[in-house]
Order: structure tokens, then sequence, then C-alpha cells
């Protein structure tokens, strides 16, 4: 048994922390170069143990993989559950989100690369981010249908088309802010974009009171 001794952290906590890094240097390296290009070596010697001591917490590149993205949701909803609890609208914890992704670049690249790689389907993560558009397009979908029977949808607004829409611009303003990231002046506000793709969706908030 691993005991503490002068501050020393324990053989499990040494491993929680080694754990911990590893699934920070594997978001890094697969938002710069891809799940594909990315090698657990690679990761490995940014965390500064062996291969065979990363192989000790992750089987294999695709357990790694679905890990990091495990824990980048845990984050996402963490926060939105957070906000929720807190009394704020589901559309306003979507702008807080994007705020707070604008913070984490790392993140949302992380995102952005996966997201597209994993079009194919062959890739580990297809299932992944099938399963997470269809259940962020359905919960959205599910909000806007709360607001258009509250009368807070413009006439004509299709809640599910709508619910495409915001994530496509969630996702498309994502991307060029990671292209923006190097270039001269100012980077595409997101959480504006947003809400101006709510301004064109929803009812004024003053309309909706008369």
């Amino acid at each position: 048994m691993s005991t503490e001794v002068s501050g020393t952290p324990t053989g499990y906590a040494r491993g929680r922390a080694t754990r911990e890094e590893i699934l920070d240097a594997a978001m890094r390296l697969f938002g710069e170069v891809g799940y594909t290009s990315a090698s657990l070596r690679e990761v490995a010697s940014r965390v500064g143990i062996t291969h065979p001591g990363l192989l000790h917490h992750f089987k294999s590149k695709a357990a790694l993989l679905e890990a990091v993205l495990q824990r980048r949701d845990e984050i996402d909803e963490a926060a939105i559950r957070a906000d929720r609890e807190a009394g704020v609208d589901y559309f306003e914890a979507l702008v807080l989100l994007v705020e707070r992704n604008a913070r984490r670049p790392a993140i949302v690249e992380l995102f952005t690369t996966l997201s597209g790689e994993a079009t194919s389907p062959g890739h580990p993560a297809h299932a992944y981010f099938q399963d997470r558009y269809a259940r962020v397009v359905g919960t959205t979908a599910e909000m806007l249908e709360e607001r258009r029977l509250a009368g807070g949808l413009r006439p004509g607004v299709d809640p599910l088309t709508a619910a495409r829409l915001l994530v496509a611009v969630m996702d498309g303003l994502q991307v060029q802010w990671l292209l923006e990231a190097d270039a001269q002046g100012t980077r595409v506000d997101m959480a504006a974009g947003l809400r101006a793709a709510y301004a064109a969706l929803f009812v004024p908030v003053d309309d909706t009171a008369r």
C-alpha cells in the first residue's frame, strides 16, 4: 500500500494526476493534428512518461479518445447544468457556454478537428458525434417548441429546422474563430453571433409581453 510522506502524493493520487495530465495532453494534441495523425508515443512524451506507462492508464488510442470526449462533455454539461439550476434560460446558457469556449481554445480546436474527421464512418468517434448531434439538436428543438408554444418564435419558424440552424451557427462560428486566431484585426465574437441568430428566430421579449 502506498503512503504519503512529507507531502509526496500517494501512488493512487499520482496515478490520478497522471491520468488528468494524459487527458490534457491528448486533448491538445488531438486538437492540433487530429486523431488520425496523433500518436500515443507523442502524448506520452508530452506528459513525460513512457509509452507502456501511458498504456497502463489507457489500453489503446481509441480508449484515450473516448475518455477525452467524455471529459469534454462532462465539462460542458456540468457548466450548463449549473447555469440552468441558477435559473438561466437554456438559450442564454448556450451563450454562456460559447463565452467560456472563447477562453478555452484547446477545447474549441479539439471539437472542430475531431468533428470534421469523424464524418468518416470508419473513424472511432463517428458514432459518438452522430449521437451527440442527435442529442443536442433534439434538446434544442424541444426548447424551441416550448418557446413556440409560449409565443416566443417568429411566425413560420419550425423548431427542428431552427435547432439545426443554431447548432450550425455555433459550429461555424467556432471554425471562423479558430481561423482568425493569427489574423490581424478583431476576432469574431461567437457569443454576439449566436445572439444575432436568436434575434432572427425569436420574437422580442417586449412583443411577447403584449
